[in-house]
C-alpha cells in the first residue's frame, strides 16, 4: 500500500505541475490536465519521439519513463548539472515542482544534438538502457525465448530446443511483478537471490490476443504448485515433498533428501521456503489436451476427450519395459551409446531401472523407435508400460491429481474428470471438493474450508460454484517421463504464458547442433 501511496503521490504532483512546464514552453496550460494529451506534449517540448508514450503503457518500464522524462524536465529548464539530475531521479516530489515553478527556470528546449557532450561511457549506457527498454517491451507483448531442458517433451520438443513463445497467441499478461531485474525470470545469477519486489504489484490482466489454448497446442504456462517451492528443489512440487517427507521434514533446511543432480542421486539438504508471485512460478511447457467444458479420462494411457479417444503426438513417447541383451560396462559403455544414439536416437539419458527391477530397463520410446528395434542387437524385446489404477511408485505418496485416498488413479488410468469452464457452475459434495477445492480456493482466491461436514465459501454454506476463469489440461507427450497435470491438476488461464511457435536454435548434448531443427515451426 505505501509504494502506491508514493506513486500517486507523485503522478499528483507530476499533473500539477506540468500545466506551468507547458506555459513556459509556449504550450496552452489546459493541455497539462488531458490525460494522454499532456504526455504527447510533454514528449514534444523534450525533443522526445512521439511513439514513446507506448512505453508509458508497460509496467516497469513506465516507470522508468517517468524517470528519464522528469530528468529532461530539468534539462529544459536549464538546469543540467548532475546534481539536479540525481535530485529529479530520486525526489520527484519535491524536485519538480521546485524546478517547474520557479521563476528563475526559463524554458531553454533540448540540448541540440550537435552539442551535445557525451562521452563513451555516456553512449554506451544510452544504448543499453534503449536496447533493455525495447527488448522488454518485444518480451512482455509479442515473443519470449525460451529453452527446454526436460525430456518430457519428447520427442516432440528435445532437450536443447531454444524457442520462440508467442505471446500474441493468447493475449499477452501485463507484469504482475513489474520491478524485476532485466532477462532474469525469478532468480539473480551468481547471488541466487530472487530478482524481483513483491511490494509494488499488479493485478492480472490480460490484453486480447488471437485465441484461446487449443488442444493439440504446445503452450508455456507458469507451473500452478510453484507458488512455494523449497529453495534447492525448485523443479519439484513442494505440495508432494510435503506429502513424501513431511511438513516438518521439508521445512528443516537442514533435512536431506534424494536429489538427481547430472545424472547422479545425491543427498541434498531442503534449504528453506521461498513463496512465488504468479508470474515469476517456474515456467513449464506441456501440449493442452483438453480445454474448458471437456471430460478427459485416461483408459490404459490412452487420453479420451468427452468419450472420445485423442490421435497420439506423432513424436510422443510412451515407456517399455526391456532388459539388455549385452553386457554394459565401462569398457563397452562409450561404443553401446554411440550405436543407440546414431541407430535408433536413444540417450542414455532415455533409459532407467524398470519398474520390476531385476536387471530391467524403462526406455522411453516412439511408435517409430519400437519398430526400429525389431531385432536389435542391445535391447530385449519391449512392453509398453500401463500402469493401472490405485498404482503409485515406491517413493512416492498419493502422487496423483487430485492426491487423495478417494481417488486412486495413474497416469495411465485416471478420471473421468470435468476440466472448469469461466461462467460453468458445478455441484459439489465432500466426495467431488478435493477434485476443484485448489481451483476454488486458491486460482479464485476464495475462502474454502469445511466444517461440520458442510462446505464453506467465503464464510457461506455452498452445494455448488461457479468458475470465473477458464481451466486446461495438460500432459507432456513423454508419457511416462512428464509431471503433469495428471500429477498437479488444471492450469488456470491466468497461469497461461503463450504459445511455442518456432525452434530458432537446438543443440543435441551428444552430438552438437541439430541443424535440420533450426528455424521448424513447433507442432
Amino acid at each position: 500500500m505505501i509504494p502506491y501511496l508514493f506513486l500517486f503521490a507523485y503522478l499528483l504532483v507530476l499533473f500539477a505541475s506540468l500545466w506551468k512546464l507547458f506555459q513556459k514552453a509556449g504550450k496552452p496550460a489546459w493541455a497539462g490536465f488531458v490525460p494522454g494529451y499532456n504526455l504527447l506534449v510533454w514528449l514534444k517540448i523534450t525533443g522526445k519521439p512521439w511513439w514513446w508514450i507506448f512505453l508509458f503503457l508497460v509496467p516497469g518500464v513506465n516507470l522508468l519513463m517517468f524517470i528519464i522524462m522528469n530528468v529532461n524536465i530539468s534539462i529544459v529548464l536549464g538546469e543540467r548539472d548532475f546534481k539536479e539530475h540525481v535530485l529529479m531521479t530520486f525526489l520527484p516530489w519535491w524536485k519538480v515542482p521546485q524546478t517547474v515553478f520557479a521563476t528563475k527556470n526559463a524554458y531553454v528546449g533540448p540540448i541540440p544534438p550537435e552539442k551535445r557532450q557525451r562521452g563513451r561511457l555516456g553512449q554506451w549506457g544510452d544504448a543499453i538502457l534503449f536496447a533493455v527498454i525495447v527488448a522488454t517491451v518485444f518480451r512482455t507483448f509479442t515473443f519470449e525465448a525460451f529453452t527446454i531442458p526436460t525430456p518430457s517433451m519428447e520427442k516432440s520438443l528435445l532437450v536443447g530446443d531454444y524457442l520462440f513463445v508467442s505471446k500474441l497467441s493468447y493475449g499477452p499478461r501485463m507484469p504482475m511483478t513489474p520491478l524485476t531485474f532485466p532477462f532474469t525470470h525469478h532468480t539473480l545469477p551468481v547471488v541466487n537471490k530472487p530478482s524481483f519486489v513483491t511490494w509494488f504489484s499488479q493485478p492480472y490482466r490480460r490484453l486480447p490476443g488471437f485465441g484461446e489454448p487449443q488442444r493439440g497446442d504446445a503452450v508455456v504456462f507458469n507451473f500452478p504448485e510453484g507458488d512455494t517451492v523449497v529453495t534447492n528443489f525448485q523443479n519439484q512440487s513442494y505440495y508432494q515433498l510435503v506429502r513424501q517427507y513431511g511438513r516438518a521434514n521439508v521445512h528443516n533446511p537442514r533435512f536431506s533428501a534424494p536429489n538427481v543432480v547430472d545424472g547422479q542421486v545425491r543427498s541434498t539438504p531442503m534449504g528453506g521456503i521461498l513463496v512465488r508471485p504468479l508470474d515469476k512460478r517456474e515456467n513449464y511447457i506441456k501440449r493442452c489436451v483438453a480445454v474448458a467444458g471437456d471430460t478427459v479420462q485416461v483408459i490404459d494411457g490412452v487420453v479420451h476427450v468427452n468419450g472420445q479417444p485423442e490421435a497420439f503426438p506423432e513424436h510422443a513417447q510412451y515407456g517399455y519395459e526391456t532388459s539388455w541383451k549385452v553386457q554394459v560396462n565401462r569398457s563397452n559403455l562409450d561404443r553401446v551409446e554411440k550405436m543407440l544414439k546414431e541407430t535408433y536416437d536413444i540417450g542414455l539419458g532415455d533409459i532407467s531401472e524398470g519398474k520390476s527391477g531385476n536387471g530391467s530397463l524403462n526406455v522411453a520410446l516412439t511408435a517409430e523407435q519400437v519398430k526400429k528395434l525389431e531385432g536389435n542387437t542391445l535391447l530385449g524385446p519391449l512392453t509398453r508400460l500401463v500402469n493401472p489404477a490405485g498404482y503409485a511408485p515406491s517413493y512416492a505418496t498419493l502422487p496423483y491429481f487430485p492426491n487423495h485416498p478417494d481417488y486412486a488413479w495413474s497416469e495411465d488410468n485416471f478420471g473421468p474428470l470435468y476440466i472448469p469452464k469461466a461462467g460453468a457452475t458445478v455441484a459439489l459434495d465432500l466426495k467431488n471438493l478435493p477434485l476443484y477445492q485448489r481451483a476454488i480456493d486458491l486460482y479464485e482466491g476464495n475462502d474454502l474450508e469445511v466444517r461440520d461436514g458442510v462446505i464453506l465459501i467465503n464464510g457461506q454454506a455452498a452445494t455448488s460454484y461457479t468458475f470465473k476463469q477458464n481451466y486446461y489440461w495438460l500432459m507432456g507427450d513423454n508419457r511416462h517421463r512428464s509431471q503433469d497435470s495428471r500429477f498437479w491438476g488444471f492450469v488456470p488461464h491466468d497461469h497461461v504464458v503463450g504459445k511455442a511457435v518456432l525452434v530458432w536454435f537446438t543443440k543435441d548434448p551428444y552430438t552438437g547442433i541439430r541443424w535440420k531443427r533450426l528455424f521448424t515451426v513447433v507442432r
